[in-house]
C-alpha cells in the first residue's frame, strides 16, 4: 500500500498496488503494522456501509466526542463519493482546514481520519457505497455534527447548488453558533 499524508497532520490518503495476473487481481488493503508505522490507530472496532441511491447525496460532517471518538478509514466500495475531512482539533494548526478526494470503485483509494476530525461525503454516481472502519462504537450521545455548508470551513463540494441532504445533517450548528 502506497500512504500519502495529506496538507492536514495525521490525515492520509491509502492507495492500494494490487498486483495482476491472468485471473483478476489481489490487493492488500490495509495492515495495522502498516497503519500505526505512520502514526494511524488501527484498533478499529465497528466497520460501517452507507449506502446512496442518488448522485449528489450529502452525509456529514459527522463525529464522536469524548471515550466514543472515531478514527476513521473510509474506502468507497460501489460508485464515487468526494470524501471530506475537516479538522476540529482546537490545538491543531490545520484547524477548521479540510481536505477532499475523490474515492471509488475504480480508484480503490482510502482516506484516514484520526480521532478530531468531522467526517462528510457527496455521491458523485447513483448507487455509491462507503465502507468505513472506527475506531469508537457508535453512540448517539457521543455524536456531534457539523454543517456542510459551513463558510468557517469553505468546502467546495461538488454538487453544493443542490445537495440531497437529510433534515439532522442541514440542521447542523455552524462553527461558530455553536456552544
Amino acid at each position: 500500500m502506497i500512504i500519502k499524508e495529506t496538507i492536514l497532520r495525521g490525515a492520509f490518503l491509502i492507495e492500494g498496488e494490487p498486483h495482476e495476473d491472468e485471473r483478476g487481481s489481489l490487493e492488500v488493503v490495509w495492515t495495522r503494522e502498516g497503519l500505526e508505522a505512520r502514526g494511524m490507530n488501527a484498533a478499529f472496532v465497528q466497520s460501517t456501509l452507507s449506502r446512496s441511491r442518488r448522485r449528489g447525496t450529502l452525509r456529514g460532517l459527522h463525529y464522536q466526542v469524548g471515550e466514543n471518538a472515531q478514527a476513521k478509514l473510509v474506502r468507497c466500495t460501489r460508485g464515487a463519493v468526494f470524501d471530506v475531512g475537516v479538522d476540529l482539533r482546537e490545538d491543531s494548526a490545520t484547524c477548521r482546514r479540510w481536505v477532499g478526494y475523490e474515492l471509488s470503485a475504480a480508484n480503490r483509494r482510502m482516506l484516514y481520519l484520526p480521532v478530531g476530525f468531522a467526517h462528510g461525503f457527496q455521491t458523485l454516481e447513483d448507487d455509491s457505497e462507503v465502507l468505513y472502519m472506527v475506531t469508537g462504537r457508535y453512540d448517539p450521545a457521543s455524536e456531534r455534527g457539523a454543517r456542510w455548508d459551513d463558510p468557517a470551513f469553505g468546502i467546495a463540494w461538488p454538487k453544493a447548488d443542490e445537495p440531497i441532504i437529510n433534515a439532522r445533517d442541514a440542521a447542523f450548528p455552524l462553527l461558530d453558533a455553536r456552544s
